[in-house]
């Protein structure tokens, strides 16, 4: 049986509490950090590993976080997500992202079908529109090809797409994948919109309309100024949209579109990448064996996080580490600083998975807790970030906590020597830098030019980023997000913050207001 308590309640988070601190610097100089590199080490799906050597933990500290990852039940708690249990208390429903990319478990049934068959029937039904569209058997009213991809979604309907759409475009260039270019509309701001539009060729673009409700304001209004680009160009909307939404909204069943595919309410959105809302552009953009392979690599990562073994887990492993620094260190941040370009937006997607899931003050039962939940998530590439917000990082008064990814190959692979070493080797050279950097420090009489160390970071490390090593990665995050939420007892699968903004929002519209809200709303001449 499955129990679910507060954190601050288990016998085992008290003795983490009073185990005692290590000394990183100390810990990661000399030959000590060079053995702690090659142990502090788990494999994880598609060639990644997930490297902890520069974390303030040691063998005691991990052996007290394997006892609470016990105690809590993460294990049981993972495969009571799987086989299809309410999880998600906050609105009562299942939680199945997992299933739009592989079986673990039972069989799931939900409202009179087997979820994971309707998942593999709607991704057979987007590979199939797929193939017609890079065929030109569909094709815009003049017979042409289109070569334009543009998806108009916020939120959950953009971040993650998008961010997989960057970190696989170069290598689709590379490996001659690359089927058509994307775009993508999120902003209500009509800039946003006028950009995209002002960058592509109209006549040769498909749309991508996703909201699961059909309901959502900033993309209703997005596709209305869609659709009125497209009739001043003289062509018909529904020629060149389609939907991806739930079977019960009112973009279902309707003739604006050219094709409507499914989602459900059991895929909160910044979980569906892996479902139709990533499965659309990402197949039109690359091709559906592509999208195939980024499910294959989240599908062995899912594997990997129902190990009960912590040693076998990385993304359990990843959590409880978290967990030990935001509950026991006090630390409130983590950077994720990827050295690889491609991961450009990958820390937005991560900053709406993490901070939309576990920013929350009630458990899973709508009370009050008495700790600190989900860090602040930020981060940039590098070595752009090195040149940015690095010296808050290594010199400021609080300790943040550093999540690097890196590659030991790039993307393009068609690097020139400059110097003695490749680009990727500069690059390369730079993470293994400020890892230890981070980690050691320097001292120097003059203060300002003093490094204390003891900042800790893991890195994530792969051979390529490539469609299966992006899932990886991606299931990665959504576990870890998942595991400390159980651990925390909170609800990772519902964002109640996020609706009363748009309540607001509509009252002002309507000119329903009163207080400081109708100031506001005259201050913005609306």
């Amino acid at each position: 049986m499955v129990n679910w308590n507060n954190l601050d309640t288990l016998k085992s988070f008290g003795e983490l509490e009073s185990i005692k601190h290590v000394n990183l610097a100390e810990i990661m100089s000399g030959e000590n950090g060079a053995k702690r590199v090659k142990e502090y080490s788990v494999p994880m799906a598609a060639g990644l590993s997930y490297n902890y050597a520069a974390k303030e933990v040691d063998d005691d500290i991990i052996a007290k976080l394997d006892a609470l990852a016990k105690e809590t039940q993460l294990i049981d708690k993972f495969e009571a997500l799987y086989n299809g249990e309410v999880i998600n208390t906050g609105e009562k429903r299942m939680v199945l992202h997992q299933l739009t990319r592989g079986q673990l478990g039972n069989k799931v049934e939900a409202d009179g079908v087997d979820k994971r068959e309707f998942y593999l029937k709607e991704q057979k039904r987007i590979a199939d529109f797929a193939n017609k569209v890079h065929s030109g058997e569909i094709a815009n009213a003049k017979g042409e090809k289109f070569t334009t991809v543009v998806q108009i979604g916020i939120g959950g309907s953009d971040l993650g797409p998008r961010a997989m759409y960057l970190a696989l475009e170069n290598w689709a260039y590379r490996t001659g994948n690359f089927k058509m270019a994307a775009k993508f509309i999120s902003n209500v701001d009509p800039d946003d919109a006028s950009c995209v539009l002002n960058s592509i060729d109209v006549a040769h673009s498909i749309f991508i309309l996703v909201s699961k409700s059909g309901t959502t304001l900033e993309t209703l209004t997005n596709e209305s100024f869609v659709t009125d680009a497209l009739k001043k160009a003289g062509l018909d909307p529904s020629k060149h949209m389609i939907a991806v939404t739930s079977e019960t909204s009112p973009l279902a069943k309707s003739d604006n579109y050219l094709e409507a595919f499914f989602m459900d309410d059991y895929i909160g959105g910044r979980y569906s990448s892996t479902s139709g809302v990533g499965g659309a552009v990402l197949s039109l953009a690359f091709g559906p064996d592509v999208f195939a392979q980024f499910l294959d690599g989240a599908a062995e990562e899912d594997k990997l996080s129902a190990n009960a073994d912590l040693k076998k887990n990385p993304a359990m492993l990843d959590a409880l580490i978290g967990v030990y620094e935001r509950n026991v260190l006090g630390y409130g941040s983590t950077a994720v600083l990827p050295y690889s370009q491609g991961l450009s937006r990958f820390p937005a997607h991560l900053q709406q998975l993490d901070m939309e899931s576990n920013g929350k003050s009630v458990n899973r039962f709508g009370e009050p807790i008495n700790y600190v939940t989900g860090p602040i998530i930020f981060g940039e590439p590098g070595t752009n970030g090195q040149h940015s917000f690095y010296q808050l990082l290594h010199q400021g008064t609080d300790i943040i906590p550093l999540q690097f990814i890196g590659f030991k190959n790039s993307q393009l692979q068609n690097d020139v020597d400059i110097q003695g070493s490749s680009s990727q080797q500069k690059l390369c050279a730079n993470v293994a830098a400020q890892i230890v950097a981070f980690a050691c420090g320097k001292k120097d009489d003059n203060l300002n030019k003093n490094f204390k160390g003891g900042r800790p970071s893991s890195i994530i490390v792969g051979d390529e980023l490539n469609p299966k090593s992006l899932g990886a990665l991606l299931a990665h995050f959504e576990n870890k997000v998942m595991f400390q939420g159980f651990v925390w007892n909170i609800n990772s699968f519902d964002q109640e913050g996020v609706q009363l903004g748009k309540v607001l929002a509509k009252r002002v519209l309507a000119h329903e207001t009163e207080g400081a809200l109708t100031e506001y709303a005259k201050l913005l001449n609306i």
